[in-house]
């Protein structure tokens, strides 16, 4: 995981040319429980057999796996070699950062090319050490978790494509490269993106993104099954490749063990562990090694991936619905009143459906001050966003559902967006409902 904050992040935008962000749907719930294949157990000791081999490489080469040193290269050869003799279809795609820098891509062959699921972690470690769980243990769940699906064939409806990307720790590089350069329309294809960045801290915690309901709902039940307590992973927001992938509208999840923060009393009460003490005292350090990683957080883990992958990836296709839409800019006032945009509903009968989706793209540069509400015809407000001091990041990019099934289809049907805090601005640039 990157050491740098919200200014290093947009530093490195400009340095890359930016995002281009574009809605993407939500991802479908995972389909029943009847037709879904059970996920494998991931062998702990082949997931630690792969940090060997990290470990190895980086003493082989100055002690690191850094962004331009040898280490890393020698990381996504191992990584490559692994996933071709497996019948993966992989491909490096080479970038430019204070070096050449490369990420590798790798693609289970069939399943819905519409329908892309997408599983990554970091391969480059700081220059300080060898990165054995930043990020190594990401790198080697997500590799142990593309084999198990090469030995089990599966065959998911989903196409599964998995992804090591370089330079995460110069402002995550690599991955932000991959989503520029993605055509948009393949980019509206990418049902979701997994992170996996540090699972098996020392001193663990099972922390799981909140950044889409559907995602968080299938690690926190495969938790849930072992009854382990999970808490919203705050600590690497915006830190990790996720944050490319979330800024472009890409729904996005994953799981995280903690960095430098300290665990808390209640913390170690509930997972064990060390209070006081960082989640990993080693967190960029040269004794990042493998004696830096707690086996039953790096199990669960690398399970939890599997887990994600084959309920996820079993997911259906939604059949489109009739859309409205209004893609008029509307200001909103900087700790302001609220303002409206509409969308006028024609020709249909009945009522709305209980699922009624609702495309928003607000472009804003703290989406923490803005809160979101749909109004239907009769003025009922349906809560979509609420403020959080928190989220520091730029713009709401995202599709919601709403139970209208009580609502007449017919009508002025409202976005009421309001900014209640000082200093940062934006405007709705577009929003739709789909019935």
């Amino acid at each position: 995981m990157k050491l740098f904050r919200r200014a290093a992040v947009g530093a490195a935008t400009l340095a890359i040319g930016g995002l281009l962000a574009t809605a993407a749907p939500t991802m479908a719930a995972p389909a029943a429980p009847s037709p879904t294949l059970a996920a494998p157990d991931i062998p702990l000791a082949n997931v630690k057999a792969h940090l060997s081999q990290f470990q190895s490489i980086a003493s082989a080469n100055g002690g690191n796996r850094a962004h331009g040193r040898p280490g890393y290269k020698a990381s996504l050869d191992y990584v490559k070699a692994k996933l071709d003799a497996a019948g993966f279809t992989t491909r490096i795609q080479q970038f430019s950062s204070s070096g050449t820098g490369y990420n590798l891509i790798a693609d289970w062959p069939g399943g819905d090319a519409n329908q892309v699921l997408m599983a990554g972690a970091h391969l480059d470690s700081v220059s300080a050490g060898p990165g054995i769980n930043d990020n190594g243990s990401g790198s080697a769940g997500v590799l142990e978790t593309a084999l198990a699906v090469s030995r089990a064939q599966l065959q998911p409806t989903k196409h599964l494509r998995f992804a090591w990307w370089g330079a995460e720790e110069l402002g995550m590089v690599g991955s932000r490269y991959y989503v520029n350069n993605l055509p948009a329309a393949d980019r509206s294809k990418v049902s979701g993106y997994l992170n996996f960045d540090m699972i098996g801290s020392p001193n663990p915690g099972y922390f799981v993104y909140d950044d889409d309901p559907t995602i968080e709902k299938t690690f926190k039940d495969f938790y849930t099954g072992l009854n382990v307590p999970t808490e919203i992973e705050t600590e690497g927001d915006g830190r990790s490749d996720h944050a490319p992938f979330k800024s472009a509208g890409i729904p996005v999840g994953g799981l995280f063990t903690g960095a430098e923060r300290a665990k808390s009393s209640a913390q170690a009460q509930k997972w064990g562990g060390t209070a006081g003490q960082a989640f990993d005292r080693c967190y960029h350090s040269s004794c990042d090694s493998t004696s830096n990683i707690n086996d039953t957080a790096l199990d669960r883990n690398s399970d939890a991936i599997a887990h994600a992958i084959w309920t996820l990836g079993a997911g259906t296709t939604v059949p489109p619905g009739d859309a409205y839409e209004n893609t008029a800019d509307v200001a909103i006032p900087d700790n302001g009143a609220a303002v409206t945009s509409t969308v006028n509903v024609t020709g249909r009968t009945g009522n709305a459906p209980a699922t009624l989706k609702v495309d928003v793209d607000v472009r804003h540069t703290w989406r923490g001050d803005v809160v979101l509400d749909l109004l239907a015809p009769d003025g009922t407000a349906y809560r979509l966003k609420n403020s959080s001091s928190n989220d520091s990041a730029d713009n709401i990019i995202a599709t919601y559902t709403v139970d209208a099934s009580s609502e007449t289809a017919n009508g002025a049907w409202k976005l009421r967006a309001q900014d209640i805090a000082s200093q940062d601005t934006g405007y709705i640039n577009s929003w739709k409902l789909t019935f």
